[in-house]
């Protein structure tokens, strides 16, 4: 079995369903799951993970985010994109100023309510199964976080942004709100997802690419905690990683003079990344938090 973590680009017409199923035929595994729901219009950057590296899944669907989208003014959509059907419309009289000041106007935290055509659960069913029957329920507004908003392009009724935002956010619902506050309606014309945390847009392989050689693109585990420092476990330890116990102090090789604290990547003495530890400074110890040897 393979364990790692290959940066998809999906695709325009592909579910991340159909992207996961289609990794599926290309590994020869069963164990491989994605990072985050991409709309079956959208395309972008999927890191899907394969094996063990599974086990990271929902640490990178928490993840940041960053998108470039078309919002498209003096349109309403039941699914807040162009793909559904239009409820309403407005002429768009508005300024550039008015649209560029409501537009930057939702940078930072704001209540966003999850729309009916997504993924989410109310009481064990999805919403958009509930939207296909024709059935709105009441959803409870989600704190999200714009971090940035970039305008890279207005022409009216179209701007083209960039957004960087939290996990949850829907980029159709931020184009709605804006059309909304702007009193002429908006939906999100295109969706191009740029980067999920490590993974980028211009590292990201077309599925095409990955069925012609799939080792050369799986990267390792551990690409995904750059942020925590190394440490190096001796070959005395070898009972306690293989029993998932904690790890005396004694049994690292490479500890600074300095108290160690926080979190560490944890390796055997043959470079083989282990997983992830918390230093406990009481009994200094590191105490497994997360485990990837194989």
């Amino acid at each position: 079995m393979i364990s790692g973590i290959v940066n998809v680009y999906k695709e325009k017409g592909f579910t991340s369903f159909d992207v996961v199923a289609k990794m599926r035929g290309i590994y020869h595994q069963k164990k491989i799951g994605h990072t985050g729901t991409l709309d079956p219009d959208a395309e972008g950057v999927l890191p899907v993970c394969l094996g063990k590296a599974t086990k990271v899944c929902d640490l990178l669907t928490d993840k940041d985010k960053e998108y470039e989208a078309v919002l498209l003014l003096g349109q309403d959509t039941d699914t807040q994109d162009i793909s559904g059907t239009v409820l309403a419309s407005a002429p768009v009289e508005v300024s550039e100023d008015a649209v560029r000041e409501a537009i930057l106007s939702f940078v930072g935290e704001y209540n966003q309510i999850p729309p009916m055509y997504s993924a989410l659960k109310v009481q064990g069913q999805k919403l958009c199964d509930l939207a296909r029957k024709g059935i709105t329920v009441e959803r409870q507004p989600r704190r999200v976080h714009i971090y940035d908003i970039q305008i890279l392009e207005m022409e009216l009724p179209r701007v083209r942004i960039h957004v960087t935002c939290s996990k949850g956010t829907y980029i159709r619902t931020l184009c709605k709100d804006v059309g909304d506050k702007l009193g002429c309606y908006g939906c999100m014309e295109k969706l191009l997802r740029t980067r999920v945390a490590e993974f980028s847009l211009e590292n990201a392989h077309h599925l095409c690419e990955i069925e012609k050689n799939p080792e050369a693109f799986v990267q390792p585990v551990d690409v995904v905690f750059g942020q925590y420092e190394k440490r190096i476990a001796s070959r005395n330890a070898g009972k306690y990683i293989e029993n998932g116990n904690r790890i005396s102090g004694i049994f690292m090789l490479n500890r600074p003079e300095s108290a160690d604290h926080g979190t560490f990547r944890i390796y055997d003495e043959s470079d083989s990344f282990l997983g992830l530890y918390e230093y406990l400074a009481d009994t200094d110890e590191y105490k497994p938090i997360k485990l990837f040897m194989e």
